[in-house]
């Protein structure tokens, strides 16, 4: 994804150069130095750059958890996009007392699980993007369980474990896959994962459990 406006959809380029009016004239801050509250704040007044500014910013989290939800690069670009549109088209709802990052989540983690229902896509996948085109981007869409002290044979092994590990993960109902990726995957917080997916903590609790407990079924003739 590039930060260009030209690189979005027709839809959101026209949207991001034809923003709502503001209130009124005001001095050019420094956008690179306001936080995520701040520049929402002044996106939801229509000032474009604050736009910018928050797509520079959260382009690579978006994709990241979308591709490991749906591992087709093209096809996470277009719902990352389209996620944005709906945040950038909802920013006026956006509450400062929330952290930006744990909402922008939310609405790409909706709108993909909406398209996972639709379709029906089960697929996840430890290995980088087949679209990736440099070592930077197959590394970022991977998701790594391998050493890089291990021999080749340890790797073969794990790279086999892996397979199966991917296997299982994509066979878990949408929400059980989402709380895994967002925790072992991205590495979250219990309490931030809670505000991504809108639902209480005890929930996001039960759902790893129940998760945890369904993948060790699925991988249960590994430890045979």
């Amino acid at each position: 994804m590039s930060t260009d406006i030209a690189s979005l959809p027709a839809a959101a380029a026209r949207w991001l150069s034809h923003p709502r009016q503001g209130t009124g004239i005001l001095a050019a801050p420094d956008y690179e130095t306001l936080d995520d509250r701040e520049l929402a704040t002044l996106a939801a007044r229509g000032r474009e750059p604050a736009f910018r500014e928050l797509l520079r910013r959260y382009e690579r989290p978006v994709f990241s958890l979308v591709y490991r939800m749906v591992r087709n690069r093209t096809l996470a670009e277009d719902l990352a996009q389209e996620a944005f549109i709906r945040a950038f088209n909802a920013i006026g709802s956006y509450k400062t007392s929330y952290k930006f990052s744990n909402w922008i989540l939310k609405v790409a983690n909706n709108h993909t699980i909406d398209y996972l229902r639709k379709r029906k896509l089960d697929t996840v996948s430890i290995d980088g993007s087949p679209h990736a085109t440099s070592p930077d981007q197959i590394q970022r869409s991977q998701l790594v369980i391998e050493s890089p002290d291990e021999n080749p044979h340890e790797y073969v092994e794990h790279r086999e474990l892996g397979g199966q590990i991917e296997e299982a993960i994509g066979e878990l109902r949408e929400e059980y896959r989402t709380v895994i990726l967002l925790r072992h995957v991205e590495g979250y917080a219990y309490e931030e994962i809670a505000d991504i997916m809108d639902l209480p903590l005890g929930t996001v609790k039960t759902y790893l459990h129940r998760a945890r407990g369904e993948l060790k079924k699925r991988l249960a003739h590994l430890s045979a």
